[in-house]
């Protein structure tokens, strides 16, 4: 059995990101959110596309305001209203100035701008009642990305500022890695699905829906390879079809040590290679991974198939697997924080123990709230509404209420 350190060290190894030339999709902007981008985006676009004004007031030179007061105004002819999406038509002159609004494109001769505020209008005249400083609230052309320069990184995640930036540089179309495949199949006699009618004795997969969920959050595309009965040869059928489907196989259950627990024996039959065993923590003992040589070099996972087993496994080790495989450079890891506990935490100490609750933020301190009720495995309710998990080391057997214990964040 492996210690918890070990075994993330193994597995994160075994990961390996996706080709950035040969595992690449063309999708539209619209389509572009929470996925990887393929390789750099470069705009023939400058940013801002012309000198503009930052603010609503007045276009001026600034040797003629410079040292205005509201004792000794100054005092300028108005000769153009400039709106927002308007060419201005003017050259500004010494004893000139123009109207305008935030956004609208810089008049000609005019190198600074006089916010409203400090200033009044009568009629076509302007009083500057402050100096400004030299090019105040003028943005000027090219100063926030010059055109031909890299504008976003290859390997990072479109989310809403990087798509908002590629609709201003009219970026329509967008080369960006293919999600993993994560096959999904669970094991067991026991299981059925949700629109089945429950029977003494059985078990409503609940495993297979968080895992697709889980998959879907983290940018894996889910293939569901539904229940496999606890029968070898259909076992080995299942696990066949999903390496050869997938970069990522996901099983719940068959991966102790009981009567009808094949899944290991099975794994080495096919040509994987056992790389964890199993894994000193608690709940997700009994985690199997394993490495093939097919051409996409899959990793299967064994997950436990009680519901808080499956989920912690899962947080704890597959999520980061599918976020470096995604190809994303930066922040595929687990993170971890540290948090102050509100109730008292407790452990064996034998293994690494992981207590699911909520992370709350509350006047800059993080605090942590473990579940109510049971913390058994198999207790699937009080997982709800979790957003971190508390870490016990070996050897921990307990954490006050206000002392601090680091934190594992799932959402």
């Amino acid at each position: 059995m492996l210690s918890v350190n070990e075994a993330e060290n193994i597995i994160f190894n075994l990961a390996k990101p996706l080709n950035n030339y040969t595992d690449i999709e063309t999708v539209d902007l619209l389509s572009a959110t929470g996925r990887i981008l393929a390789s750099p985006v470069i705009s023939q676009l400058d940013f801002p596309h012309w000198d503009n004004s930052a603010m609503d007031g007045y276009a001026v030179i600034y040797q003629d305001v410079r040292e205005a007061s509201e004792e000794k105004p100054t005092i300028l002819n108005i000769v153009e209203d400039i709106p927002a999406g308007y060419q201005p038509q003017s050259t500004i002159q010494s004893g000139q100035a123009a109207r305008i609004f935030t956004g609208a494109v810089m008049v000609k001769g005019a190198d600074t701008i006089v916010m409203q505020e400090n200033t009044r209008r009568e009629n076509d005249k302007v009083f500057i009642l402050k100096a400004p400083s030299p090019q105040e609230f003028v943005r000027h052309r090219a100063s926030y990305y010059q055109a031909g320069a890299e504008l976003l990184p290859a390997g990072i995640q479109l989310n809403a500022p990087e798509i908002a930036v590629l609709a201003a540089a009219q970026c329509t179309k967008l080369n960006v890695i293919r999600r993993p495949r994560v096959a999904i199949l669970s094991t067991g006699n026991e299981l059925i699905t949700p629109e089945q009618t429950l029977q003494p004795g059985q078990i409503v997969d609940s495993n297979q829906y968080a895992l697709f969920s889980l998959i879907k959050q983290c940018g894996g595309e889910p293939l569901m390879l539904g229940i496999i009965k606890d029968e070898p040869g259909t076992i080995k059928a299942a696990i066949t079809e999903a390496i050869t489907k997938a970069d990522i196989v996901l099983s719940s259950g068959g991966v102790s040590v009981g009567d009808y627990d094949y899944v290991e024996n099975i794994l080495e039959s096919l040509g994987g290679e056992i790389k964890v065993p199993s894994v000193a923590m608690k709940p997700g003992k009994p985690l199997t991974v394993a490495s093939f040589t097919t051409p996409d070099a899959t990793i299967y996972f064994g997950l436990p198939g009680n519901p808080a087993s499956a989920l912690v496994s899962f947080w704890r080790f597959v999520e980061p697997v599918i976020k470096k495989c995604s190809s994303i450079v930066e922040g595929w890891q687990p993170k971890f924080i540290k948090a102050q506990t509100r109730q008292d935490l407790n452990s064996n100490g034998k293994r690494e123990t992981y207590i699911w609750g909520k992370l709350d933020l509350v006047d800059g301190v993080n605090y942590f709230s473990a579940a109510g009720g049971s913390k058994s495995s198999g207790n699937l309710i009080n997982l709800a509404q979790t957003n971190a998990l508390a870490v016990l080391e070996v050897g921990k057997k307990s954490v006050s209420a206000g002392e601090e214990v680091r934190v594992l964040q799932v959402y």
